[in-house]
Parts: structure tokens; sequence; C-alpha cells
């Protein structure tokens, strides 16, 4: 069994994320498994992965001692440069630039090339962290789809990331922006405020309501330019559920080009073979901060942002020419 007092640092956060940074090399299977069989609790209750931990909880986690041996080895790391752009760095995060098909964190299926794995080989060859003595690994503060390309922030501390945190919970004081193309012509600006429920065995998402299971998901957009059957919008979360954005404008009858899950799929193939575009249209570009708290208080008003790939922008300027957002 292991059993943690949750600190003021790692308070405000939900189960799942902080067993997982705890038992690191844990297939996620595994902790989703020992979520369902009630094998963790928060001062002597069981709880589900999304309970929010709270400073001076005791957790405890009922695993075998093997099992915890196993997990529990130092974090594998190769001392090796990053090889994807850097947006800005400083002794408290990094903002790097992602592209698309590549993982933030790793699954059943992959765990060694992901971003996260990617990060502490860089920071290991920095000589910022130590796989075999250390007691913080930085992470990331939030996920990306595979599919999706764009800004990702980590957090090198623990105070940093537990700040970083809060923010993406909370969100009056960070702020995401994505550019997608989606089908048809959307309104000039628009939200949609629609339930989302994940189905665990397929792994989609519905708009459901609240009262069978559906949790509130509200995205906001506005739309850039129209050309041609398709929309170029910015897309704002005003809150962060798995898929949202996608699920979202499915819902509406505007899916994201190439979204192999939520997309018109004929039309996706068209594209393919038209233009060689296989992928979601989805890109995180813009990140700001607006009043984040001590020791991320310097980045109020700091604004970030990711520049498209040479095959996007390609798409893009295929599809609308020369839209002036990217220009001005």
């Amino acid at each position: 069994m292991i059993e943690k007092l949750i600190d003021k640092a790692n308070s405000n956060q939900k189960a799942e994320k902080y067993v997982r940074r705890l038992l690191e090399n844990a297939p996620l299977s595994l902790i989703y498994k020992t979520f369902r069989k009630k094998d963790i609790k928060v001062n002597g209750h069981w709880i589900k992965k999304d309970h929010i931990l709270m400073e001076g909880d005791t957790l405890r986690i009922y695993i075998t001692e093997a099992q915890l041996a196993e997990f529990q080895k130092p974090r594998e790391a190769i001392k090796a440069p990053l090889q994807y752009p850097i947006v800005y760095e400083d002794e408290n995060i990094l903002v790097v630039d992602k592209p698309s098909g590549l993982l933030v964190i790793g699954d059943d299926k992959e765990t060694r090339n992901t971003l996260a794995r990617k990060v502490l080989d860089f920071l290991y060859y920095k000589g910022e962290f130590d796989p075999e003595n250390h007691s913080f690994v930085p992470s990331p503060a939030h996920r990306l789809d595979r599919n999706t390309a764009g800004l990702v922030v980590f957090g090198k501390t623990n105070e940093a990331l537990s700040e970083l945190t809060r923010l993406f919970k909370e969100r009056d004081d960070i702020h995401k922006k994505y550019l997608a193309i989606v089908v048809g012509s959307t309104d000039q600006e628009g939200t949609i405020n629609k339930p989302l429920k994940k189905d665990s065995n397929t792994g989609l998402v519905t708009v459901c309501p609240i009262e069978k299971g559906g949790k509130t998901a509200i995205t906001k957009y506005k739309t850039l330019t129209i050309c041609g059957g398709f929309s170029l919008i910015e897309v704002e979360l005003l809150t962060g559920r798995t898929h949202q954005i996608r699920a979202h404008m499915a819902s509406i009858g505007h899916p994201i080009i190439g979204d192999g899950k939520y997309g018109d799929f004929n039309l996706n193939r068209e594209i393919k073979a038209k233009y060689g575009w296989s992928n979601q249209f989805l890109h995180a570009y813009k990140m700001s901060f607006k009043h984040p708290l001590p020791p991320l208080d310097y980045l109020a008003g700091k604004e970030f942002e990711s520049k498209l790939g040479e095959e996007e922008s390609k798409l893009l300027q295929t599809f609308f020419g020369t839209p002036k957002i990217f220009y001005e």
C-alpha cells in the first residue's frame, strides 16, 4: 500500500493526475482498473478518478509490494536535445510546439515516444533533471490529442506545475485558442453549450444530458473566413472536456476536416485523395496569461503563439488563400 499526505503544492488537482505522476511507470489500464476496483481511497473513502484532492487529505493506493517496486523504478531518460520548437522557457515553465501525431503522455500502446518523455530527455541533457535521483518529475499541465498540433506547457518545478494546474482548472487567468478548418459555412460567431460524456469502452465522446452522466461543456468560436464549402474558425474552450472541440463542432454539423472519429468520413477520403491531407486540422495556436499567482505572476500579460507547420500552411492557403490573421 502507498499512503500519501496531500500537501499544498499537490492540492486542487484531480486524483487521476496525481496518481499517474506517483506511479509514473504504471500502465494507464492498471491505474484505471485500480480506481474501478475501489483500491484508491481518500480519508478512508473510495474516490473516482476525477476527485479533487485537497490539502491535508490522506490518499491510500492498495497495490502489492511487487507492483510498487516496479512502478517506482527510476524513470528512463536519455540525454538528448529537444527536436521540437521551444516557444518559451525559463526556470519554471517550458512551452513546446507539439507536432501532430505525437502523444503528450503515453498510453498502453506507446510509452516511450511521447512529448513528456522527450522533454525529460531534454532536461536531463541540460542537467535540470536526474532520473536516478528526483523528488519531482517535470510534467505537462494539460494535454492535446495525438493529432492536434500546437502549444503544450510543462511545469519544471512542483510549485510551477501546481499553479499551472490551477490555471487550467479555473480557466479565468489562462486562455487557449485553437484554429480549425471545418466543413460548411459557420455562423460569424457562436457558443456551443452541450454536455458531453465519454464512453469508456469506445473512447468516443457524445452529447449527453447532465442527468444521464453528461458533464458541462462550453465552446466558443468565431469565423475567420469561408471559402468553397469550408470555414476557418478560431475556437476557445470555456471548459476542458475530452475531444470537446471535435465533438461540439460535429454536433452542430460542422465537423473538423480529417477527423477520423467525429468527421465526415467520405469527405475526409476525398480531401486525402486530392490534397494528401489525412489529419484533423486542429491547432492550439495561442496561449495567454492574465493574472497568474506566484511563482508565475511574472507571466501576467504574456502571450505565446505557435506557427503552423509547412503542410498546414500549404493546405490553408489552398483552401482560403492567405488569411489576414497570420500576417498582421
